[in-house]
């Protein structure tokens, strides 16, 4: 039996950082809403509490029985985690004079407990928080204060259960890492079984517990995820695996026969279909994001049953869907943020059972096991790529010469790219067409009325958080340059200096 941790979100933004935090120490984690607690669970090791955007005196803040788990397995409450874990056994939350927020130093640190093994004294931490505990439970002692917050770290001396004000989750908290090893290998018993090797080995054993004989269709997209995807149902199910392909005639340049042409090494039985004319057809004069993704995901269904009916045994869809997919696509509150192709844009009626083998995933982690399966290392290192693909990188409405002139500035973009040896340092890379904008410019002495093009570049790991690539002025330069003068409707180039948050990764 697989041991986890459960991390309870309470709609902290650094929530999936915990997680991708506690991957790392080869722990297996799930992060459920704060309400929906597993019970009965014995692969259960221990249960971290969240940060949140609430206060615990809010009326709307979220709660939760502590009696579900409290004494059965160790708790680590963070941030809003630890104020509701002293608010709620007696203790006292007030709000700070001043919003904690930044670096600080752990002045006083109890290197005796276990959470605090291998610290240096001062260790910096990172403060995010509008209330401060002003008072512990009768029965918890301090274990850590900064120069301002008192009760930085506490502890239960009754039961397993620990709680810090600052967040070991993030970059700047500096021994972060440590403090969570300490707690779930050191604390919880985490055997660290959970890696790539071990994924594959339990993902296909159970692929083929669930589709047993059935046979399996693949939506292709031609990105890491859906590679990965097939190429771990195809070790389980072999040749009752078929792919297919959809050319929306959104791709980049000359990407439907370089992506088959991959998939043939790769051994896969795949389809291709090219199926622009309906979506163009259909997303003809639709500016709205959202509604973009929707009639993608609506018609990639439609083409795909086309294709389906051909196999009549076919009974299951398999999708390269991740983790960061599902967690964006709702966030705890219920509002969406946006769309993904393969989780909010298919239709109730589709027939056909949905088979994810990715979904608990963070794509750093799909790399790792595409590795693991010994798939070629281009397939793996290749860029994410919005399942809209270049329709949600045209802001307005959708037609062949707007997708024609973007491929053409994308390509020159990411062939320089891998020409200057950029390519792998850049988590994700694209131009965006903004058609609905025309600047003024001058080439050939005669005035130009046309569109700007935004390069965007951002470094990242989960693409939860990220940050504007560096990239050489010299290289932009170039890149510019030969956008402007070799792509007829182009007369701009801009580069895009926003991170996420606040801004998105793409721009729709």
């Amino acid at each position: 039996m697989t041991q986890k941790i459960i991390i309870l979100d309470f709609g902290s933004q650094t929530t999936q950082l915990i997680g991708r935090r506690v991957r790392e120490l080869d722990t297996f984690c799930e992060i459920m809403p704060y309400n929906k607690f597993p019970k009965d669970d014995p692969s259960v090791i221990g249960v971290i509490l969240s940060g949140s955007p609430y206060s615990v005196h809010d009326p709307e803040a979220f709660k939760v029985d502590l009696s579900q788990f409290v004494g059965k397995v160790p708790v680590l409450g963070i941030c809003y985690g630890a104020q509701f874990i002293s608010h709620t056994l007696g203790g006292k939350v007030e709000k700070a004079d001043s919003r904690e927020y930044g670096r600080a130093n752990l002045a006083s640190i109890n290197l005796d407990n276990p959470l605090f093994k291998g610290f240096e004294k001062g260790s910096q931490v990172w403060m995010s928080h509008g209330d401060t505990i002003t008072a512990i439970p009768s029965d918890f002692q301090v274990i850590g204060s900064t120069k301002d917050v008192t009760n930085a770290a506490f502890a239960s001396t009754k039961q397993p259960i620990w709680a810090v004000q600052f967040h070991p989750e993030v970059f700047h908290t500096l021994q972060g890492t440590q403090l969570l090893k300490n707690f779930v290998v050191d604390i919880c018993g985490s055997k660290q079984e959970w890696s790539a090797a071990s994924f594959v080995d339990s993902t296909v054993a159970e692929l083929k517990a669930q589709l047993g004989n059935d046979r399996v269709i693949l939506g292709l997209s031609g990105g890491v995820d859906s590679s990965v995807a097939a190429v771990l149902l195809n070790k389980a199910i072999g040749d009752r695996l078929t792919c297919i392909f959809v050319d929306h005639g959104m791709l980049r340049k000359n990407e439907f026969t370089q992506v088959m042409d991959d998939y043939k090494v790769l051994g896969l039985n795949v389809i291709g279909v090219d199926a622009s004319a309906k979506f163009f057809t259909d997303l003809a004069g639709v500016t709205d994001p959202e509604q973009k993704r929707k009639i993608i995901g609506r018609d990639f269904v439609e083409v795909f049953n086309a294709e389906a009916k051909k196999i009549t045994d076919a009974k299951w869809l398999a999708q390269g869907t991740i983790y960061p997919d599902r967690i964006e696509s709702l966030n705890i509150t219920g509002k969406v943020i946006k769309s993904h192709h393969n989780v909010g844009g298919l239709p109730k009626e589709m027939h056909l059972q949905l088979c994810e083998p990715l979904q608990w995933l963070f794509k750093d982690e799909v790399r790792r096991v595409g590795r693991q399966l010994g798939m070629p290392e281009h397939l793996i290192t290749r860029h994410p790529f919005p399942g809209p693909g270049l329709a949600v990188r045209i802001l307005g409405d959708i037609t062949p010469e707007k997708v024609r002139i973007l491929q053409d500035a994308d390509d020159i973009y990411i062939r320089g790219l891998r020409e200057w040896g950029l390519y792998d340092q850049v988590w994700q890379a694209g131009a965006i067409l903004l058609s609905t904008v025309r600047s003024v410019g001058v080439m050939g002495d005669e005035r130009t009325y046309e569109h700007p093009v935004a390069l965007r570049a951002v470094t990242s790991t989960d693409a939860m958080t990220a940050d504007w690539a560096h990239l050489p002025y010299e290289f932009m330069a170039k890149v510019s340059n030969e956008i402007i003068n070799k792509v007829r409707g182009v007369n701009r180039v801009c580069y895009d200096i926003s991170s996420k948050p606040p801004a998105t990764i793409e721009w729709e």
